[in-house]
């Protein structure tokens, strides 16, 4: 069932709210932060956004808030950050006796391209306290050289943060890759050894042994890889040796047949008709 959400802002009278914005620190606008605030939360708290276009970011100083997104529920606990992607619809409350919080609303832009994310992300022992102390200087400061002192230490755990993000991101491509090339390496094994043996008597069963795979699993593999099925490629592999041999020397085409492992010559020259569209013979006079 498809969530709904709506835009909603409840907060009740024992929510207190400090708002970092271009009014008190007109700066934060010259490094794509749009809005921000450190709050302490308790009693009725219930904020929802529809398609927002910019990025929030909730970090939980103490206590624990509910998340409700288009990718299930997220709980933020005690030192968690959530990353709240653009254009993705939310719902935050409040599940415990006080919620104390620093949220930043920033820029769907290059700057901030690191929390483009498919869907929100909880980031584990994020370690923001000196993120959190910058924005109360950022609020309370009000000599602009403060204020773009207290910024530079802001943005300096933000670009921390995006390393952190963009590193995360591809430790897990790379762990996604990781089963394929497994797979590519295996396979790759498997075919190089049967080159070395192509006059043996290969069935699926000896090809699954050897690849110590199941045999719908290889199926698959050799289809993604090969667009072939094991033995479809292991007579490609066949027919390929058997037109270099016909090229390059002048053995019998009973003895090539041998030698990629046809036992028996008609056979051969009917599955190397079907594969190349003609004869044996006629391949060799068409090739020397």
């Amino acid at each position: 069932m498809q969530l709904t959400f709506t835009d909603v802002v409840n907060i009740g009278p024992r929510c207190y709210e400090r708002f970092i914005d271009i009014e008190n620190a007109p700066e934060i606008s010259s490094v794509g932060i749009e809005l921000a605030g450190c709050s302490n939360l308790s009693g009725e708290y219930v904020v929802g956004r529809v398609m927002p276009p910019n990025h929030t970011l909730f970090y939980s100083l103490n206590g624990t808030g509910m998340f409700r997104t288009p990718a299930g529920n997220l709980a933020l606990n005690e030192g968690e950050l959530i990353v709240l992607p653009a254009k993705q619809s939310f719902e935050v409350s409040i599940t415990c006796e006080q919620w104390d919080i620093i949220w930043l609303n920033l820029s769907d832009c290059h700057t901030w391209q690191a929390f483009a994310k498919e869907k929100a992300c909880v980031v584990q022992h994020a370690a923001l306290e000196g993120l959190h102390f910058a924005m109360e200087s950022l609020y309370l400061e009000n000599a602009p050289q403060n204020r773009q002192a207290a910024l530079h230490i802001a943005t300096s755990y933000l670009y921390r943060l995006c390393d952190k993000l963009r590193h995360s991101y591809m430790t897990e491509k790379a762990q996604e890759h990781r089963p394929k090339t497994l797979h590519a390496n295996r396979l790759n094994a498997l075919f190089a050894a049967i080159d070395k043996q192509l006059q043996f008597d290969w069935n699926i069963e000896r090809l699954c042994e050897k690849a110590h795979y199941s045999a719908p699993h290889l199926h698959r593999l050799c289809l993604q890889a090969y667009g072939r099925s094991p033995m479809q490629q292991v007579i490609h592999m066949r027919m390929q040796r058997a037109k270099s041999l016909l090229k390059s020397t002048q053995w019998p085409v009973s003895y090539i047949a041998s030698y990629v492992g046809y036992a028996n010559v008609f056979t051969f020259s009917t599955r190397f008709k079907k594969s190349v569209g003609m004869s044996p013979t006629t391949f060799r006079s068409l090739n020397t």
